[in-house]
């Protein structure tokens, strides 16, 4: 199983400033490559100030100028509030820029305030972008394109360049049913469990290997984005555990919640789901139980973790956690037979 870095790009203190931000950023993923991850994944986002990355290509052409190996991800670009015409000629340029690195991971958007503040109603999203990445890959794949659908209708185009290597595609897809049907048509899936049960991420793996299972095609990979800190004692984990609890206090305010948000910064909101219940389904703890979560995670077919580490703590400190994580757990799960590992830690 691989790990991957997330590049939680949070303004949760809204007096940090963009250039501090994204400084940040690109040091976690230089010191990914470093680390030995396999790849960074880079979210979207606009108008608050969590998930804070207004276009994601343009950050991931950064990142491939200051690394040499790491794979970049987008996760996701938001397709229901771009037009294709446009989009697919920056993702042709950000893959040369990135030397073929360039993983494009797209979706529908999550945070209704954020759509429909582009004119993009949430209850729209799903509909727009299933028709927008039929446009993206025609045009993609294709010269000469034209269109006539519900969101889109122009005459015959050729985007330029050319795709001169394959631009791989993953899905940023939740629901099982979903998830299955993507895999089946052959797409890479990237999805997250946020902060349910282990008996949501089962569902969603299993919904994958059903998929594969069914597919003409081969070579699909699931990633996993997990809420992720491996812990250097049991203080550090309560901290890490109280400040993760309050970033879903905003979290949940957008996704599926009211979506009160003043001035760019989202206003916290108490949670359903009780303290208790989050210690049980996140992954912030020691590097002993790190190590057999993982594996168990790798024992159920996920190809890979995309670590989520940063809850607001200071940047130091998540820098620190992928120095432990690369260190202490990573070579235990990315090896080959956890079955055998499991019992030589007997």
């Amino acid at each position: 199983m691989d790990v991957s870095h997330f590049l939680n790009s949070h303004m949760l203190d809204p007096s940090l400033g963009g250039k501090a931000l994204y400084r940040n950023m690109m040091a976690q993923a230089i010191h990914a490559e470093a680390c030995g991850f396999r790849g960074v994944s880079i979210p979207e986002h606009h108008f608050v100030n969590i998930l804070l990355v207004p276009s994601p290509l343009q950050f991931a052409a950064a990142i491939a100028a200051r690394t040499s190996r790491v794979e970049i991800a987008t996760s996701i670009c938001q397709l229901p509030i771009r037009d294709m015409r446009i989009f697919a000629g920056e993702v042709v340029q950000a893959q040369a820029l990135c030397d073929g690195r360039l993983v494009l991971g797209v979706g529908k958007g999550a945070f209704g305030y954020e759509t429909g503040r582009l004119d993009v109603p949430i209850e729209e999203t799903k509909a727009r972008f299933d028709e927008a990445l039929q446009v993206l890959e025609a045009l993609l794949t294709r010269e000469e394109v034209s269109w006539k659908g519900m969101w889109y209708k122009f005459e015959p185009l050729t985007v330029m360049p050319r795709p001169e290597d394959p631009i791989p595609l993953a899905m940023a897809i939740m629901a099982p049913p979903g998830i299955e049907a993507a895999a089946r048509a052959g797409y890479h899936i990237q999805t997250t469990p946020l902060s349910a049960s282990h008996g949501v991420l089962t569902e969603q793996v299993n919904a994958f290997h059903r998929g594969v299972a069914q597919s003409r095609k081969s070579g699909q990979r699931l990633s996993l984005q997990r809420g992720l800190f491996v812990t250097e004692d049991e203080a550090q984990r309560q901290k890490m555990l109280e400040a993760a609890y309050r970033y879903y206090m905003s979290f949940d305010n957008v996704f599926g919640g009211p979506g009160i948000v003043d001035s760019g910064v989202i206003r916290p909101l108490p949670r359903k789901q009780t303290p208790e219940e989050f210690r049980a389904n996140v992954l912030i703890c020691g590097v002993g139980e790190m190590i057999d979560r993982l594996s168990a995670y790798a024992e159920l077919g996920i190809d890979e973790i995309i670590v989520s580490a940063n809850f607001g703590q200071e940047h130091q400190t998540v820098l620190d956690m992928m120095s432990r994580l690369a260190s202490d757990v990573m070579p235990h799960v990315l090896a080959p037979v956890t079955h055998e590992l499991k019992r030589k830690r007997g």
